[in-house]
């Protein structure tokens, strides 16, 4: 299952993030992942999710960020939720449609492996593609 966040900045997204992230260490059973461009959520994240700043692995693009998401599964099967904030600074590419398939290939890995993901995008609402409606599940 996917859910996205999407809307403008300074609309509460990443606040919204922070919170289904605690909920989620308080109510599943298994590893709870947090992905961040940068070091900012490091005292608002549960200490038992694990957050990852992911600068510092220079991920080039979504295929970089499919292979990214595929490692941290392939390290512990017992993940079972994983958080992406902003999306386009992650994958350093603000590409609609690029977005959407990764958008879709989330969707189907995270019904093959029992992992929900939750993703947050900086960007109007009525940017959203067709194909990222259905995961739209929360505008700030």
């Amino acid at each position: 299952m996917v859910r996205l966040i999407i809307g403008s900045k300074g609309n509460g997204k990443t606040k919204r993030l922070i919170e289904m992230v605690n909920a989620a260490v308080a109510a599943d059973h298994g590893s709870v992942v947090c992905l961040e461009r940068d070091v900012k959520l490091t005292y608002d994240i549960h200490h038992k999710a694990r957050l990852i700043q992911t600068a510092p692995y220079a991920l080039d693009g979504y295929a970089g960020l499919r292979g990214f998401v595929s490692g941290l599964y392939a390290g512990n099967y017992d993940t079972t939720a994983v958080f992406i904030d902003s999306l386009y600074k992650i994958a350093g590419s603000n590409d609609a449609a690029q977005a959407t398939a990764f958008l879709d290939w989330l969707e189907g890995f995270g019904n093959r492996n029992g992992i929900s993901f939750t993703v947050t995008i900086s960007a109007p609402a009525s940017d959203a593609t067709e194909g990222m409606k259905p995961y739209i599940t929360d505008c700030p």
